[in-house]
């Protein structure tokens, strides 16, 4: 089913050779294309009929590659992105998915050895943030379907699209290379344009009764506003929201495919959430008379791109994130039809139905909205190849990070909506459900709380909270105690490493063009208090502090005089704490390429 048509096949397998002044990248697959030269100097891009002829005095470095993911241009040189390593993590309509697991640049700046001092640190500097990008998680791709378009889509290409390279055909939104690719696709150099998506493939086979299910479930992260947590919140004025992934969930069974998607993002309007120190840093609502219109374009594009909407809002009404869920009320209600069915929004506040164990209230949600489910239906495809039935509405959920309560919630539809084709494809009777089956209802479980994990990884850099009722179907100690150190762990990565890490992605994303005029301008230097902040520093004299004040009060009762001094000792400490807290935000790692507004 939706065969993968294009007459350029991708290189699946390659040779990087590594020569003194250009890197060769050989088809190993037995196809019978040209190698693509790379100058190392300049980054430019030929094609040749071979691999020139290796000299006796250097040996060129060769190492096996599975992959282009593109080029990237900074200061003076121009940088090479490849997959060096890839595993199998199961198959998307009957074609192989690979997991990326292992990524790497290659520098093509031997310009640099001729340029000022200025600009050979500041390409340091910028390729210490691709050093970063070697790391990113949640890579997949193919080599022989479209895997940025759900199976619905994928099915109702043209036959003409269907012979484009895949990288043509691919859901802009979801290609996470598209910025990388653009060099090459100028150059024309289809067969080495590997199309990868993040976020998340999972996958499982079970039996029940005498039938066997396939089922998998696909996150596609949107890249229009990617990011870390704290630096990525709600919408850029064009309606593109922050964390916004498009889940997946599709069973093969009896020679039937059957799909659901649901869709997730941040609040539709301006508002962001600076990290300070603190644990939970207070919600800016910015520029609120734009909210509606922002509001507006978001929720076009979601009805121009999947029909019907319902957005679930699990946001709480008290506190901080009260203000939240009463600007994105209020933005909505221009834009609401009067027809529900059409665009709705639904307020269910979890944190007050559902406490922190009673998960299973979450029915009370889905009565709300099962009528919505039942008539946007899901994509069926028969036995024969036909489209049966079409999906034609979506259910859009947000929490605040978009993570764990969303998960919850999505999990809950998925499995609800599973039952339902299940019912259909009659494999279950009236009254029976995925928990009647345990073994099946463990695999699903399990299915849904890894691909909450992988979202939450890449989003936050931990895993998903209150991932135990996904995975166990009820609240556990260990689950809890792992939720707190999680906890722990966002506050770690948010305040003193996801600054680096935005710039990294958006350098990657090109939402950060590197620019000679700009980037080499001199900058004005840092002066007052941000020319000493420094939260190591600040940190060693608060430990150094406490540490000479409990020495010199052991001291007392020999030396009166060490009563003052532990005092002295004890104002400094809490003078520099107190000094930390009142400016937190120049103490954390911020975001050097877009500095957030003010």
């Amino acid at each position: 089913m939706a065969k993968t048509l294009n007459s350029q096949k991708l290189y699946t397998r390659m040779r990087l050779w590594e020569f003194p002044d250009q890197y060769i990248i050989e088809p190993t697959d037995g196809s019978s294309g040209s190698c693509l030269a790379v100058n190392r100097v300049n980054g430019s891009m030929t094609l040749v009929d071979e691999v020139p002829h290796c000299s006796s005095v250097r040996v060129p470095k060769i190492q096996t590659v599975f992959g282009v993911l593109g080029m990237l241009k900074l200061l003076a040189g121009s940088y090479l992105l490849v997959v060096t390593d890839r595993e199998t993590v199961g198959t998307y309509l009957g074609y192989p998915i690979f997991k990326v697991t292992s990524l790497r640049v290659f520098p093509c700046d031997h310009s640099l050895r001729n340029s000022p001092e200025e600009q050979k640190r500041m390409e340091s500097e910028f390729s210490y943030l691709l050093k970063v990008a070697e790391k990113t998680r949640g890579l997949y791709f193919s080599y022989d379907v479209n895997i940025t378009l759900s199976a619905q889509r994928l099915n109702d290409l043209g036959d003409e699209t269907k012979l484009l390279p895949l990288w043509r055909q691919a859901e802009p939104r979801f290609l996470w290379n598209s910025y990388m690719l653009e060099v090459f696709s100028d150059n024309k150099l289809d067969p080495y344009m590997l199309p990868v998506i993040q976020g998340s493939f999972n996958t499982f086979q079970s039996a029940i009764g005498v039938d066997i299910i396939d089922v998998t479930l696909i996150a596609r992260r949107c890249t229009r506003r990617t990011g870390t947590r704290m630096w990525r919140r709600g919408a850029d004025p064009d309606g593109y929201v922050a964390n916004f992934v498009e889940s997946e969930q599709i069973i093969q069974l009896k020679g039937f495919t059957a799909s659901f998607v649901q869709v997730r993002g941040s609040m539709p309007f301006l508002w962001e959430q600076t990290v300070d120190l603190t644990y939970k840093p207070k919600f800016d609502i910015l520029r609120p008379e734009e909210a509606s219109r922002v509001a507006e374009r978001h929720f076009l594009d979601l009805r121009k791109k999947y029909g019907n909407v319902v957005a679930v809002d699990l946001v709480n009404t008290h506190g901080d994130e009260g203000r939240l869920t009463r600007q994105f009320a209020t933005s909505v209600q221009n834009i609401l039809s009067d027809d529900v069915d059409l665009c709705r929004y639904l307020h269910f506040d979890f944190h007050r139905i559902c406490g922190h164990v009673h998960f299973e209230q979450l029915s009370i949600l889905y009565e709300q909205i099962e009528d919505f489910l039942i008539k946007n239906r899901y994509y069926l495809l028969s036995e024969k190849g036909e489209k049966v039935e079409g999906q034609i509405g979506i259910v859009r959920t947000n929490c605040v990070d978009c993570l764990d309560r969303t998960n919850v919630t999505q999990s809950m539809i998925g499995r609800k909506m599973l039952e339902y084709q299940l019912r259909r494809l009659g494999v279950f009777h009236a009254e029976e459900n995925i928990s009647t089956h345990p073994n099946f209802d463990d695999c699903f479980k399990i299915l849904w709380a890894n691909h909450g994990d992988d979202i939450s990884i890449q989003y936050s850099g931990t895993p998903a909270l209150k991932g135990d009722f996904v995975r166990f179907g009820k609240r556990t100690p260990e689950g809890i105690l792992k939720d707190g150190w999680n906890a722990l762990m966002r506050y770690y990565l948010n305040n003193f490493v996801d600054g680096t890490k935005q710039d990294s992605i958006d350098l990657l994303q090109g939402h950060y063009i590197v620019s000679v005029t700009r980037d080499m301008a001199p900058s004005a230097p840092k002066g007052g208090i941000e020319a000493i902040a420094s939260f190591p520093l600040a940190l060693v004299l608060i430990i150094m502090g406490f540490f000479f004040t409990i020495l010199s009060l052991m001291r007392v009762r020999s030396d009166y005089w060490q009563l003052l001094i532990s005092l002295i000792w004890a104002g400094l400490s809490i003078a520099v704490a107190t000094f930390v807290k009142a400016h937190g935000q120049l103490f954390c790692n911020r975001p050097r390429l877009h500095k957030p507004p003010h």
